[in-house]
């Protein structure tokens, strides 16, 4: 991980600060939860130029160009990659406070050596470095894995998906860090879609099983899950732009099922009904299994339908979105946990003003954790938030903790970060008779806690 000295993003105020990011700083990264592509793992072609590593595809950065006022030529339209690093450049170099600021600056010092003023005037210089370094060590998405010191990798797949690349890499063995899928539910259980008769078609043939009813649905999601366990899965995940108000039963959620597959429009409280049961279910499936089970919360996806038709999801059109119900929550869990099929859980909430009610809910179940600060979040102060509300008000070392939730092969200098972040939270509570607990903790917190559930 990059030196917070060289590479001038420094959260370290003090000498135990320091002594305990000196503890963890080279800690290997367990990345539990990204969007990396499988495919450009297996098939590992170096990188252009340092604006497609960029910009080819982080609605992080994309964001914060719209927000400066980047027209969207350079953002995701046809200019090339020079233009666009020459975009971004100006007006990342001025959004004081904004974490991707922090990043680039850890990154260009991690990857590259480089320590320059980010200031649309070293644009060029940063370019001519960085190419060179790209050219000439021919940077590729396994090097750069290597040279973050990643142990553990698990990309977000469909459970339609055939897994090909992720069996490639296996066979092969040239990545060294373990290389897995993790089963993200949206599609599947989202039946109100426009397509979703035609997504059902594929998780048929993947399942290789006819889907004619509820049953044949349970069935085929569960061929599914064996699959995925086979190939070394070991999270599910769910990130739903909509959330139940609550339990449902059998016959509900087959009413609405029903209604989908016969590609009839569903309703929202029919989706609800359909989200309320499946939910339950697939928890138990999980615990049968052994998997962790992750729930994204408070999101709100795609608020510009215009250009979500024209540029699709993940183009950073989304926002935070309204408080779950902690009502709603406790009565999933506790069904979960009556029909003992809670598994071992990460929530995490995009809407922090949760924080109290989510902890001390999570508190009433063994093996539910709080997940990391997410997305909108995932700066100083949201993480150091987090910290304190966990730490007042449950255990601060139940937390999992950091992973990428990216799509870039640099963004692991995010680790780096977190860490930082860990140390000088932790250095608050330290004093002489207690570092070993302090650096234990520290390590947990960095590593240990994410090692114990893969």
């Amino acid at each position: 991980m990059a030196e917070f000295r060289d590479s001038g993003v420094n959260f370290i105020t003090g000498e135990r600060g320091r002594e305990i990011y000196e503890a963890v700083k080279d800690l290997p990264v367990i990345d539990y939860h990204c969007h990396l592509s499988p495919k450009e793992i297996y098939e590992d072609k170096p990188f252009g130029n340092i604006g497609e590593m960029w910009l080819a595809g982080d609605h992080y950065k994309w964001r914060l160009m719209r927000a400066y006022g980047i027209d969207e030529k350079y953002i995701t339209g046809d200019a090339d990659y020079k233009a666009k690093f020459n975009a971004f450049i100006e007006a990342v170099s001025t959004a004081y406070g904004n974490p991707v600021r922090d990043w680039v600056r850890l990154e260009l010092s991690e990857y590259f050596g480089i320590t320059l003023p980010l200031k649309k005037e070293n644009a060029d210089k940063i370019w001519e470095l960085t190419e060179a370094e790209i050219r000439g060590e021919q940077l590729s998405p396994v090097k750069l894995i290597e040279r973050s010191n990643v142990e553990y990798i698990a990309t977000t797949d469909d459970p339609a998906d055939s897994l090909e690349y992720h069996g490639l890499i296996a066979a092969e063995g040239k990545v060294k860090a373990k290389v897995v899928p993790s089963f993200r539910v949206d599609r599947m259980i989202m039946i109100d879609a426009p397509d979703y008769t035609e997504y059902l078609k594929k998780l048929s043939a993947a399942a290789d099983i006819e889907i004619r009813s509820l049953a044949d649905y349970e069935e085929a999601v569960s061929r599914r899950l064996d699959f995925f366990v086979s190939m070394g899965c070991r999270f599910s995940d769910m990130g739903i732009p909509v959330f139940p108000d609550g339990t449902a039963c059998r016959e509900e959620a087959e009413k609405a099922f029903v209604k989908a597959l016969g590609g009839k429009k569903v309703g929202l409280d029919e989706l609800k009904a359909f989200l309320g049961y499946i939910i339950v279910k697939l928890a138990a499936e999980y615990k049968k299994r052994g998997m962790v089970m992750q729930m994204h919360v408070a999101v709100r996806r795609n608020n510009n339908s215009a250009m979500y038709k024209k540029l699709g999801a993940d183009s950073g059109f989304d926002s935070v979105g309204d408080p779950i119900s902690v009502n709603v929550l406790a009565a999933m869990f506790d069904e979960m946990e009556k029909a003992d099929g809670l598994p071992e859980t990460i929530i995490y909430t995009l809407n922090p003003t949760m924080y109290y009610g989510l902890i001390t809910l999570i508190g009433s179940f063994r093996g539910i954790h709080l997940g990391i600060a997410w997305w909108f979040n995932d700066h100083k102060r949201g993480m150091t938030e987090s910290f304190n509300a966990l730490g007042e008000l449950s255990h601060v070392n139940t937390m999992v903790g950091m992973l990428t939730d990216s799509r870039s092969f640099l963004s692991y200098v995010r680790h780096g970060y977190y860490r930082q972040i860990v140390a000088e939270y932790l250095a608050g509570y330290a004093d002489e008779s207690n570092m070993d607990d302090i650096k234990k903790t520290a390590t947990d917190l960095c590593y240990g806690n994410a090692k114990k559930l893969i």
